[in-house]
C-alpha cells in the first residue's frame, strides 16, 4: 500500500466517521462558508475557554470527502489551541494534515474551506472582543 493510498483511506475514514460533528450551544464563534463550485458547505462553532483557547469545537457541513474530512481533522487539531494559532494556520499546514500535496486546483479549494471558515470566525471574534474593550 503506497503512502497516497494510506492518506486516501485516512480521508475516507474522517469523511465516513467525522469527529466533532454537530452543534455547540452556547458558542462564542459561529462561522460558515461554502464553495459554490462543488457545493461544499462548512460551519464551525467554537466555545472559547477562559484563557482564550479553543475549548470546544464542532462543525457541520456537507460536500465532498476532502472538504468534510478536512473540517473534521481541523477540529481535532484546533481543540485546545490558542485563538492566535488559527491566525497562523497556512495552506501547507492543511495539506500536511491531509497527508498530501498533490491536490489539483479545484480540490485545494475543498481542502482549504474549513481553514477559511475557522480563520474568519476567529478574526471576527477577536475583532469583536477588541471592540468591546475599547467601548468600555
Amino acid at each position: 500500500m503506497s503512502s497516497s493510498d494510506i492518506y486516501r483511506e485516512l480521508i475516507l475514514d474522517y469523511y465516513r466517521n467525522p469527529r466533532n460533528f454537530g452543534k455547540l450551544d452556547p458558542r462564542d464563534i459561529d462561522a460558515r462558508d461554502s464553495n459554490p463550485l462543488c457545493g461544499d458547505e462548512v460551519e464551525i462553532q467554537i466555545k472559547v475557554s477562559a484563557d482564550n483557547k479553543i475549548g470546544e469545537i464542532k462543525f457541520l457541513g456537507k460536500g465532498c470527502a476532502i472538504s468534510q474530512a478536512s473540517a473534521s481533522m481541523l477540529t481535532e487539531l484546533a481543540k485546545g489551541k490558542p485563538l492566535e494559532w488559527a491566525k497562523e494556520l497556512s495552506k501547507e499546514d492543511i495539506l500536511k494534515m491531509l497527508g498530501t500535496s498533490d491536490l489539483g486546483p479545484a480540490r485545494i479549494k475543498c481542502a482549504l474551506l474549513s481553514m477559511k471558515v475557522l480563520k474568519s470566525g476567529v478574526y471576527e471574534y477577536l475583532g469583536a472582543s477588541m471592540a468591546d474593550t475599547v467601548d468600555h
